[in-house]
């Protein structure tokens, strides 16, 4: 007899792991609301913002990255293209959040909880960010020479005199939490799930760093910044090890007729055995393997 370890399945959620549902509905909501009044106590500093988006369009220069001009030129040659970009930044961001947090919730609760924790992080991170270094975006930097695609062809998120916003902060662009955002529900979703087209919610991450770029909202360096802040989150909050493996199954003859043998129960200690096996790198011998069901035990007898 053999352990064997395989991907995440879609079997029945382990409703164990789930915390309560209006605690995390207040949790979210407040985390939410503590960032939306946050950036907006961190309007004013208008001349620093300025300021701090000439340096970073210097220091783009220096390390050669290419020119978030580039990538508007593509979109520019087609009205309906960037007004599809725009309608992607304005209509995406928070509602495939939501979304995915919600379906971790339902269906893998151990993953929803390490994604909210490290999301929760990330924008917390976000924040001192904006309080510390106010960022005017491309849009409006001059020397950028770029077209507020929002302003002019619709639709947009913010209003026409970024001084006086009071419904968002314009001046936090560094770093960029739409970039953020949506490399950790690619993650997420890619850890959580088992499909073979799994790999595919990368083009969530990939049009938003596009789009945010295209659309002037953000500098390359406002997206470096995020990934390597999310990197730090997602080694802070591992994956809990019951999360990653599965029950194992038992090779060979078993209580059903076939080779594939029964999975062991949880309280036959399957689980634990297999997954300290193969974290410890060991492979138990055929010999050592527990008693996989009651049938087992009756035919020992």
């Amino acid at each position: 007899m053999r352990l064997a370890r395989t991907e995440p399945t879609d079997q029945e959620p382990d409703i164990r792991a789930r915390p309560p549902l209006v605690r995390e509905f207040l949790l979210v909501a407040g985390l939410f609301l503590a960032y939306k009044f946050g950036r907006q106590a961190a309007n004013g500093h208008v001349e620093e913002a300025f300021r701090n988006a000439g340096r970073v369009w210097d220091l783009e220069r220096a390390l050669h990255l290419p020119g978030e001009g580039a990538v508007q030129g593509l979109l520019l040659h087609s009205q309906s293209l960037i007004h599809a970009a725009n309608t992607y930044y304005a209509a995406v961001h928070f509602p495939a959040t939501a979304l995915f947090l919600v379906w971790l919730y339902w269906r893998r609760p151990a993953h929803y909880v390490r994604s909210r924790r490290v999301l929760a992080a990330l924008t917390a991170a976000a924040l001192v960010l904006h309080l510390l270094f106010p960022l005017a975006p491309p849009r409006m930097l001059p020397a950028a020479g770029l077209v507020d695609t929002g302003q002019v062809y619709g639709p947009t998120v913010y209003g026409q005199t970024p001084a006086t916003d009071t419904m968002a902060n314009q001046f936090a662009a560094m770093p960029s939490l739409h970039v953020g955002w949506a490399v950790m529900v690619a993650l997420g979703l890619i850890a959580a799930t088992r499909s073979r087209w799994r790999l595919l919610w990368l083009l969530h991450p990939a049009i938003t760093l596009l789009v945010v770029v295209g659309t002037a909202n953000h500098y390359w360096l406002d997206a470096i910044v995020v990934v390597a802040l999310l990197a730090v989150a997602l080694a802070a909050f591992r994956l809990p090890l019951s999360a990653r493996t599965v029950p194992a199954r038992l090779r060979g003859p078993g209580a059903w007729g076939s080779g594939e043998g029964a999975p062991v129960p949880g309280y036959a200690g399957g689980t634990r055995l297999a997954s300290d096996a193969y974290e410890l790198g060991v492979r138990p011998a055929a010999s050592e393997a527990p008693v996989a069901s009651g049938a087992s035990v009756g035919a020992a007898r």
